[in-house]
C-alpha cells in the first residue's frame, strides 16, 4: 500500500450503513426516550439533540448497552470533565454496568472516560463510541474536533448527544455530520450556504469571519437533510408524548445594571463597548463593583448557590468576599477538580465559583435554585450554566441574576440574538423530522480499469499503432485532402432523397 492510499484510506468513514433492531430495552426509561434510542439504534449513527434534563445520559448508556451486545464488542463513551462518575452512578440506576478507564485500558463492554484522555485509545478497539455534550465538536478548526472526528472515522455505531448542538450559528451542525459520516462541513457549505465572497474560504477577511447565509432553496432542505441524521426535542409533546413531569417550575431571569466607580479613559461618562478589546477592558476595570455586587447577592441567605465568573482575578475575589464558598478553577488538577464539583452536588458545599468553561457540561445540580452570572457572547455558556439547575427533577422556581455594567449592553443584546436563533433552530428541526430527506454519499473503490475492445484487439498492435501514426504525421496533407472529399460526397448525395442503400454509403464516406 503506498502513502497516497493510506492517506486516502485515513479518510474514508467505515461506519455502519444502517443499525440493528434493539436487544435490549430498560422497563425504567420514559416513552419518548424509548423513542428516540429506538431510532438511534436503528439508524447505526445518530444525534439526539434533546434539552438539559431530558435523560441524556440514560439513553446514551441504552444505546451503548445495545451496541455492545450487538456486537460483542466494547463501546468508548467520551464525557466531560467530572461528568464520568455521574455516568457511572446513572449507569447503576439501569442495571448497566460501566467502567472508567484513562490511560487506555478497556476493564468492560462499557468504558467511560475524558475527552481530554482519548489519545490513550485506539478505534479498532471499539465497535462504538458515544460523544456526551457533543457540542466540543463545533468549532470547525478546532484541534479537540480534529482530534475526535478521526478517531470516530473507523468506529462502525457513533451517537452524538447534547443540548446545544449549533449555539453560534447553523453551519456548526456540519461539524457533527462530518463526525458521524454523513456529508462533510465543506460540502454542506457549498451545497446549502452561501457568502458574500461567493466562495467557500473560513478565513478571516479584513479581519471578518465569513458570513454565511441560506441559498434561496436551501433552508427547507437543509433543516429536512439534518432530520435524516439527528433528532431534535425541548420537550416530549415536540414527539408526540406528554410532557408529565417534565414541565419545569419557573425560571426567573433578572438584569443587574450597577454603577461603576470610574469610567473609561477618555471618557465623560460610561457607554456601551463597541468591540471586544473595549468589552474585555470593561471587564477588567469593573472586576471588584461586579464581585461585590454577587457577594451581597449569595454571602447571607444559607441557601445553595451557584456563582458563574470568567476571569481568574473575579473567581479569587469572590471567594474572599463569600467565607462559605470554593471555587474550582483551571489550575487545579482534575481530580481536585471534580472532587469539589462533586462535593458542590452533593451538599457538602453551600456556594461553587467557577466558570462554564470548566462546569457547565453534564453536572445535574437541582438542589441549588439560585444562579449569578456575569455575561459573555457565548450562549452556550449561558444556557448550559443556567440548565445545570433549571432542569428535571428542580422543584423551585429558578432565580438567575445577572450582573453588568453599561459598557456590557451589547453583550447582552448580542446572547438574546443567539437565543432567538437557537429557538429557530430547534423549531425547524422538530417541524421537518417528518420529512427527513437523505444525501448518499457514494464510495467509489478502487478496482483495476479495463480497457475497451477496440483498444484491446488483436489488430491494433503497438507497431500498427505507430505506423498508422508515423504516417498521418508525414502526410498531413493527404490527410486533410481526404477530409475535404469525404465532405463534397456527403454534400453531394444530400441534394437528392436517399434511399437506405445510399444513406448507409454516405454514412460511411463521412466516417
Amino acid at each position: 500500500m503506498t502513502a497516497y492510499t493510506e492517506f486516502l484510506e485515513q479518510k474514508i468513514h467505515t461506519g455502519a450503513a444502517h443499525g440493528f433492531e434493539p436487544v435490549w430495552m430498560p422497563p425504567n426509561l420514559f416513552d419518548f426516550q424509548r423513542s428516540l434510542v429506538d431510532w438511534a439504534i436503528r439508524k447505526g449513527r445518530a444525534a439526539i439533540f434533546a434539552d438539559c434534563g431530558l435523560g441524556k445520559t440514560a439513553m446514551e448508556l441504552t444505546w451503548a448497552e445495545n451496541v455492545a451486545r450487538y456486537t460483542n464488542r466494547p463501546v468508548l463513551i467520551l464525557t466531560p470533565l467530572a461528568v464520568a462518575a455521574q455516568t457511572i452512578r446513572e449507569g447503576e440506576k439501569f442495571g448497566i454496568q460501566c467502567h472508567r478507564s484513562g490511560d487506555g485500558a478497556i476493564p468492560g463492554h462499557i468504558v467511560i472516560t475524558n475527552y481530554e484522555r482519548l489519545e490513550h485509545f485506539r478505534p479498532a478497539d471499539f465497535a462504538g463510541v458515544v460523544c456526551d455534550e457533543s457540542s466540543i465538536l463545533k468549532s470547525f478548526d478546532g484541534a479537540r474536533r480534529t482530534e475526535i472526528t478521526q478517531f470516530m472515522r473507523k468506529v462502525p455505531y457513533r451517537l452524538l448527544a447534547t443540548a446545544t448542538a449549533a449555539p453560534n450559528d447553523f453551519t456548526e451542525l456540519g461539524t457533527s455530520s462530518e463526525a458521524l459520516g454523513y456529508m462533510g462541513h465543506m460540502d454542506m457549505l457549498a451545497r446549502f450556504f452561501k457568502n458574500d465572497q461567493n466562495n467557500l474560504t473560513n478565513r478571516r477577511m479584513y479581519g471578518e469571519a465569513p458570513k454565511w447565509r441560506f441559498k434561496g432553496h436551501a433552508e427547507t432542505p437543509f433543516w429536512r437533510w439534518v432530520t435524516s441524521w439527528a433528532r431534535a426535542c425541548r420537550k416530549p409533546s415536540d414527539l408526540g408524548f406528554q410532557d408529565g413531569r417534565f414541565i419545569l417550575p419557573p425560571l426567573h431571569e433578572a438584569n443587574h445594571l450597577i454603577d461603576t466607580d470610574t469610567v473609561p479613559e477618555g471618557m465623560l461618562f460610561a457607554m456601551p463597548a463597541t468591540d471586544l478589546r473595549e468589552q474585555r477592558a470593561e471587564k477588567k476595570r469593573t472586576v471588584r463593583e461586579r464581585c461585590e455586587q454577587v457577594a451581597a447577592m449569595v454571602a447571607a441567605t444559607g441557601q445553595p448557590a451557584l456563582v458563574w465568573c470568567h476571569l481568574n482575578e473575579e473567581g479569587n475575589l469572590l471567594e474572599q468576599l463569600i467565607p462559605d464558598a470554593i471555587q474550582v478553577s483551571g489550575s487545579d488538577r482534575d481530580e481536585v477538580k471534580e472532587g469539589r464539583l462533586i462535593d458542590f452536588a452533593e451538599g457538602r458545599a453551600r456556594v461553587l465559583i467557577t466558570k462554564p468553561k470548566i462546569g457547565a457540561w453534564g453536572l445535574n445540580f437541582q438542589h441549588c435554585n439560585h444562579i449569578t452570572y456575569f455575561p459573555s457572547h457565548s450562549f452556550e455558556q449561558y444556557y448550559q450554566s443556567v440548565r445545570r439547575c433549571w432542569r428535571f427533577g428542580q422543584e423551585r422556581p429558578v432565580t438567575v441574576d445577572i450582573v453588568l455594567t453599561e459598557g456590557e449592553r451589547r453583550i447582552m443584546e448580542n446572547l438574546h440574538r443567539k437565543r432567538q436563533q437557537a429557538e429557530q433552530m430547534f423549531s425547524n428541526l422538530v417541524a421537518e423530522m417528518n420529512h427527513s430527506l437523505e444525501i448518499q454519499r457514494a464510495a467509489y473503490p478502487t478496482t483495476a480499469i479495463k480497457l475497451p475492445s477496440w483498444m484491446s484487439s488483436p489488430t491494433a498492435t503497438p507497431s500498427t499503432t505507430a505506423t498508422a501514426s508515423k504516417s498521418c504525421a508525414d502526410s498531413p496533407a493527404k490527410l486533410s485532402t481526404s477530409r475535404s472529399t469525404a465532405r463534397r460526397s456527403l454534400a453531394s448525395t444530400s441534394t437528392a432523397p436517399m434511399s437506405a442503400t445510399s444513406a448507409t454509403a454516405a454514412t460511411t464516406t463521412s466516417s
